[in-house]
């Protein structure tokens, strides 16, 4: 084999050799340790345990929103350009974020809407007395076509959707008035068409 060959083969493993991890964006200079903020928070309404796994990660590859909450690996993320509107902001979309992680454990395994009843709770118990579903900050929003609807039998509620379902899923409104939250089958989505616009 000559040169060339050999420098042809390596081209085309080199997609399969495993890279190396990528180390957490550096924290932005000039700013609190916001993953010490989110553990001061926690202890502070007595949620020890999760005080003790929670991360907060810059993540400049976020765009439209302020930040997000993995409950499943006590993860919060931040997006960068919350620095440009000033400290009091960083401060509430960590919050809010942490609200999301709180509601979760409080809940166990009772399924919970993302900013329902418990996550209100959770917003007021960290300092957020009337906090919104969403920020109003001018960060960049994307549109996405709605591919999928759903419609429950019972209550004639719509559900649109840019992803399907992987799984059953029922309407939480109906299992929450007539089955004490827990998934009925008699409220169970189907799938209807969508309009092409």
């Amino acid at each position: 084999m000559n040169a060339r060959q050999l420098d042809f083969i390596s081209a085309l493993l080199a997609p399969l050799r495993p890279r190396p991890a990528e180390p957490p964006p550096a924290k932005p200079p000039g700013l609190p340790d916001l993953e010490q903020t989110a553990r001061e928070l926690l202890r502070g309404i007595g949620c020890t345990k999760l005080a003790k796994e929670v991360t907060v990660r810059w993540h400049p590859r976020l765009r439209t929103t302020a930040g997000q909450a993995y409950y499943a690996k006590s993860l919060v993320r931040m997006n960068p350009k919350l620095i440009q509107f000033g400290m009091e902001e960083v401060d509430k979309t960590l919050r809010h974020e942490l609200a999301h992680l709180v509601a979760r454990q409080r809940a166990g395994r009772k399924r919970i809407e993302p900013h329902g009843a418990e996550w209100r709770q959770a917003c007021r118990d960290l300092g957020l007395a009337d906090e919104k579903r969403c920020h109003d900050l001018p960060l960049p929003r994307t549109r996405q076509r709605v591919r999928h609807r759903y419609h429950c039998p019972s209550c004639r509620r719509d559900y649109d959707r840019v992803r399907p379902y992987r799984r059953a899923v029922a309407c939480l409104v109906c299992c929450r008035t007539h089955a004490g939250g827990r998934y009925d089958e008699r409220f169970r989505l189907v799938k209807v068409a969508v309009a092409v616009r």
